[in-house]
């Protein structure tokens, strides 16, 4: 088997394919070869992203929608399969989460948090493992947790649960689907530099525009990753390329950290004089 990732005349659909591991993602498939559409709620996202992969010389579908529209997701991967006539790659990005305790959390935002990060990525395979099993030739699902699915995650508690579903709905579907040549996996990644972490939430993908961090809180950033840096997009786009291509053909069921070895630390940190410690004020630290 060549050692070179192609992926060539295959097809591909991200959500929150626009900004982000999302659009890190997409970038990367179709540098591979794969033409790609994607499913994104901001217009001006999905329309740069698209032109991105054109410019690349892969088809770009642009589908501005909502995930936890499930009818409009289900509209999106047939508009996909009747533009590409066939569809290889399923990515469920797209997500979201905002910080609150769980006892100040309403029953509505429970609700929202289910619907964008799991019930988004049920409805979406639900819609797409149909089309790869006509087509006869398997296909790679990739869906994009967190580490938060296997670590406590104060203020994040439905997240982190909608997270923990994901993990194990990629095993139980990778044996499911497994007798149609599909393969099920997912990443986790943690701390990533995205747009969204950086208040750029909507309108363009504007770097300009993003929150500076002081010194300190870099460091105390780079300090929490045992790399000592914080993420970048694309290197979750590398690792998604990888599980969706022929290099993984023997790959399926698994949970992929993407995330510099934090969740390898298991709380430990590097202290300010460089050593290891679980608490920064205890003695043997630093």
């Amino acid at each position: 088997m060549s050692l070179t990732i192609s992926l060539t005349g295959q097809a591909a659909f991200v959500t929150g394919g626009g900004g982000g591991i999302g659009r890190a993602i997409a970038l990367r498939l179709a540098e591979a070869g794969a033409d790609i559409a994607l499913f994104e709620i901001v217009p001006e996202r999905a329309e740069e992203t698209a032109t991105r992969i054109r410019e690349l010389g892969r088809r770009a579908l642009p589908i501005v929608g909502d995930v936890m529209d499930a009818d409009a997701l289900r509209a999106g991967i047939a508009a996909a399969d009747a533009e590409f006539g066939r569809l290889d790659i399923l990515v469920n990005n797209a997500g979201g989460t905002a910080a609150r305790p769980f006892l100040e959390q309403s029953e509505r935002s429970w609700r929202r948090h289910i619907d964008i990060n799991l019930v988004s990525m049920l409805a979406a395979t639900h819609a797409a493992a149909p089309v790869m099993i006509r087509e006869g030739r398997g296909g790679a699902i990739l869906n994009i947790a967190s580490i938060e699915a296997e670590r406590a995650a104060p203020n994040f508690a439905v997240y982190a649960a909608c997270k923990a579903g994901m993990a194990s709905f990629t095993k139980s579907m990778a044996v499911e689907l497994s007798g149609h040549g599909i393969r099920v996996n997912c990443l986790a990644p943690d701390h990533t530099v995205t747009p969204g972490n950086q208040g750029n939430r909507s309108g363009p993908v504007d770097p300009s525009t993003w929150r500076q961090r002081s010194e300190d809180e870099v460091d105390a950033m780079n300090r929490l990753i045992p790399l000592g840096r914080e993420g970048i997009d694309q290197e979750c786009g590398d690792a998604a390329v990888f599980l969706c291509s022929s290099l993984a053909s023997y790959v399926t069921g698994v949970v992929l950290p993407v995330d510099g070895g934090t969740w390898a630390a298991g709380g430990w940190v590097r202290g300010r004089n460089g050593k290891w410690t679980l608490n920064e004020g205890l003695s043997f630290g630093g």
